[in-house]
This record gives C-alpha cells, structure tokens and sequence, in this order.
C-alpha cells in the first residue's frame, strides 16, 4: 500500500469502569475497509500518553502513520490518568495526599474496554497490541487474561521481572523506600509527579552514542515531542516551568518488576509474541528478554530480537539509527 495514500484520523472515547472514559485515535489510510489489514493497538508507557509517543505531526515522529501507511487500521489510547483520558480526582489533590495512582490492574481494564469496542467497530475476533516501556508491561498482563482476544503481541523495550537487580529502577535506586528496603519510595513520587520539558531528554541523551545529538535524533522530533506531552495537560501552562502530570502506579509497579517480582505470567499467554529491545535501553533488560522467551511455553510462536545499538526512543529516532529496523520488524511479525 503506498506511503502516498491520505491519512485520516478519527478520535473518540471508550466507557471503562464507572466515571472513566478512555481517549482513542483511529489512524488509517482512506482505503476501503475490506482492503486494510487487521486492527493494531498501541499503548504508551510510564509518562508520556499516546498522542506524543506515537503520533507526532512531523517526518518519522509518527509510527501510527507508517503502520497505517503499510495497511493497518492502528489505534493509539490513553490509560486513565494519562492524556485526554480521565483522571482520577485524587489528580487534582496534592500529590502527597495519597498514594501512587493508576496501577496495572486498572490499566488493564481499560485496555480491555479499547479492545473491546476495536472488535466491535472493526468485527473482528482479535486485535494486535505493540506496547512500549510499561505499556507492554500492561499489555502482558492483559493478555495472560484474555489471549483468545489477541492476534499478535508486541513487547518493546518492557520490563518483565524474576531478576532482582536493576541499575537505575531497583534496589538502591531513589525508587526505593531508604527506611523499608524492598519497598517503593511512596513518599518521594506521591500519587503522581509533574514532567518539565527539560525532564524529557536526558535519558534520551545519555542513551545516544554521540556528543551532537542532532546527528541520531531530528531536533524537529525532539521539539514536537516535548510540545505534545505538554499539551497532553489542560493544566500544564498554569505552572512555572509548564508542566504535565502522570501518576505514580505505573512506577510502583515497575520498581517491584525490577527487584524480581512479577505481576502476570507469561505462561498463560497463547499467541505469538514478538519481544524487542534496544541494546542501549535504560528500562528493560537482557534478562528480561530471556526469561520471557523461556516462560512463554504456550505461545505458538515467540521471536526476539535485539536492535544494535538502539536507544529507548528508537521509534522516535532518525531512520537509519534504528527506527527502520524497528519499523521492518514489527510489519514482518505481523504479516506472518
């Protein structure tokens, strides 16, 4: 299908639990609808919602475009407490007044009501997820659950548990509780934390090989990524330095991940899986991949595969620093 063909974009909300509506977009080509190729979900991670991650309105900052653009009907959602999304009231209390917000269990359920309304509006049985960071922590959750609801699964760059250690989310990190060991710093993150533009890069930069950064990542995507997860807030210019919110739970969930517990078996899974990972990734790691690879027993068909030299934000970076390959990848597991 040719990249030339019109994009269109439509945006909704899905009902989860009582008081909760989800926000959805809807990424396709204006081809007819018996000619596009099955449903794909795709779902953010800890901080930055949906819109910024995967839908930026410049050359190769939107992935749902190059999906759509090779046949599939993609849609993009945010869990509740994350951009167009509800929020839960405790979002507009003082951070310290309650604990982390949002926690696997409740993404899940949202996940649930986004595919649900996908079958219904594509009449379909199943739907492809791709999740980045926490958002594939979230969509192997959900599909230990509910496997016979999905065609293929896509873990990119996700934590999965069962090792103990962790350079900068585990034991020792300022995740951890100093006066409870083993527990998650509550009183440091609060039921949700605010993102500076300036808190957005530094990650993404330590995780680039080069002094001039310019030279694997487009400032044009930088820029238009840190202006998208600002605006992803009605309130983020009410304070100085602009800032937007995202709740706490999703960083609970991971520090437990990285000190070796886990939060859903990959044993329950039944469909084919695609693990990928940077190698220059600061959230998942090496042993994550192979203990996934190894528990998913009944999955009919589990490929891994390691992207050389690639950062985090791969799928935001220039073409030929990974996102091509990234992009090669993900379109050849589908197809099959």
């Amino acid at each position: 299908m040719s990249k030339e063909q019109p994009i269109s974009r439509e945006d909704f909300f899905v009902k989860s639990d009582p008081g909760v509506q989800i926000f959805v977009r809807e990424v396709r080509t204006s081809a007819a609808q018996e000619r596009l190729k099955g449903p794909l979900l795709l779902l953010h991670g800890a901080r930055v919602p949906g819109i910024a991650s995967f839908d930026l309105d410049v050359p190769n900052g939107s992935l749902a475009t190059d999906l759509a653009s090779a046949g599939y009907c993609v849609y993009i959602m945010d869990a509740r407490g994350y951009g167009r999304s509800s929020r839960p009231l405790a979002m507009e209390q003082p951070a310290t007044e309650n604990p982390p917000l949002v926690r696997s269990s409740e993404v899940v359920r949202d996940v649930a009501a986004v595919v649900e309304r996908i079958r219904q509006r594509q009449n379909v049985e199943r739907v492809a997820l791709l999740g980045w960071a926490t958002g594939g922590h979230w969509y192997g959750y959900y599909t230990a659950l509910y496997s016979e609801r999905v065609s293929h699964l896509i873990l990119y760059n996700s934590l999965y548990g069962g090792t103990p250690d962790h350079p900068t989310l585990g034991h020792g990190s300022d995740s951890e509780d100093p006066e409870h060991p083993g527990r998650f710093n509550i009183a440091a993150y609060g039921a949700y934390r605010f993102n500076t533009a300036a808190s957005l890069l530094p990650s993404w930069d330590r995780s680039i090989p080069l002094e001039e950064k310019t030279q694997w990542r487009d400032p044009a995507v930088a820029q238009a990524y840190l202006a998208a997860a600002l605006a992803s807030d009605p309130t983020s210019e009410t304070r100085t330095p602009p800032s937007f919110r995202a709740p706490c739970g999703a960083m609970e969930d991971s520090f437990y991940l990285a000190t070796g517990r886990q939060l859903w078996d990959a044993s329950l899974i039944r469909v084919p899986t695609l693990i990928l990972r940077s190698e220059r990734d600061f959230w998942s790691r090496p042993q994550d991949i192979e203990l996934l690879a190894e528990r998913l027993v009944h999955a009919p068909r589990v490929r891994t595969l390691t992207l050389p030299q690639a950062t985090h934000y791969v799928h935001l970076d220039q073409p030929e620093r990974g996102r091509r390959s990234f992009i090669e990848a993900v379109l050849s597991f589908l197809s099959e």
